[in-house]
């Protein structure tokens, strides 16, 4: 076990409270002291479709707003969006151990929880495979799951690389993707290095338009029109968020960029593509395929 997981791990068993769920196989990798049932809370999409694959979802008793895959999370009561948090919801689910990534907060919300004696895991967020893989295997500590981890990043890797032999393979390589990002059509940013939508981009075997600053800047026609790139790159949610792809082509700066002339738009669902869950490798092939057919 690594510096990281086991440092985790050890922040989670010297809290109050850590409690195990002894059915459908799970004692197999728990102390056997332990005996009362695990109540999860998952604060991130990626982190909950972990959980799901791991078969501990009967632990969750709590997700946040990105939860959205499967569709059964959305079921479960929900704490609100992540970077947003409450401590008062969150407390009132009584938990065990609150999962999280480094995006959480505020940060005053995360220390009222963990000052509550509730024990509480910041995974690293890391836009990169290897961060998925890292996260499949700290989770499996967490929950006492080890094994099945090992054996979910197993498949993973498998996967990861049916992916890299087919971006390998295309003809992306040349290709300039701009990614907007927009929640609402008052608030829209472009992304740069160093941000999720670059990592997916580059995976994909594309490159960016935009260079020069790391994270997230608002969205200038100039910037635009300078970029100009081949595709423009937007969230399922993004696009109806600015009414539709007319709504996208009317963006300021887009009308003399190639991509907007062409009407050369893709786009894939937040999560799916933005997540880095376990879903990855398939959202980065199906990218690097909705690239190519785009540019056609």
């Amino acid at each position: 076990m690594n510096f990281l997981r086991r440092n985790i791990l050890i922040n989670s068993l010297t809290a109050a409270g850590l409690l195990a769920l002894a059915e459908n196989g799970f004692a197999q990798d728990r102390p056997t002291s332990l005996s009362r049932p695990m109540r999860l809370i998952s604060i991130g999409g990626a982190l909950t479709e972990i959980i799901y694959l791991l078969n501990a979802s009967k632990e969750l008793v709590g997700v946040d707003t990105t939860s959205i895959y499967p569709a059964a999370a959305i079921q479960l009561p929900n704490v609100g969006y992540a970077r947003s948090l409450s401590s008062e919801g969150i407390l009132a689910l009584r938990p065990t151990q609150v999962i999280t990534t480094q995006d959480a907060g505020p940060p005053a919300v995360l220390r009222q929880i963990s000052n509550a004696g509730i024990p509480l895991a910041v995974l690293p967020s890391n836009y990169q495979f290897q961060g998925v893989i890292d996260r499949v295997n700290q989770i499996g500590d967490l929950i006492y799951q080890p094994r099945r981890a090992q054996d979910l990043a197993y498949q993973l890797n498998l996967e990861w690389k049916k992916t890299q032999q087919l971006v390998a393979n295309s003809k992306t390589k040349n290709i300039s993707v701009l990614f907007i990002l927009s929640q609402n059509p008052s608030q829209l940013m472009v992304a740069g290095q160093k941000t999720s939508a670059d990592a997916v981009i580059t995976y994909a075997g594309a490159k960016n338009a935009i260079s020069g600053f790391s994270g997230y800047k608002p969205l200038t026609p100039e910037a635009v029109i300078t970029a100009n790139p081949d595709v423009i790159l937007m969230t399922a949610q993004g696009i109806k968020a600015v009414g539709g792809i007319a709504g996208v082509v009317s963006l300021p700066g887009l009308d003399k960029t190639i991509a907007g002339r062409q009407k050369r738009i893709v786009s894939l669902e937040t999560m799916y593509m933005l997540g880095f869950g376990p879903r990855m490798p398939l959202a980065i092939a199906e990218l690097n395929t909705l690239l190519q057919q785009t540019m056609a």
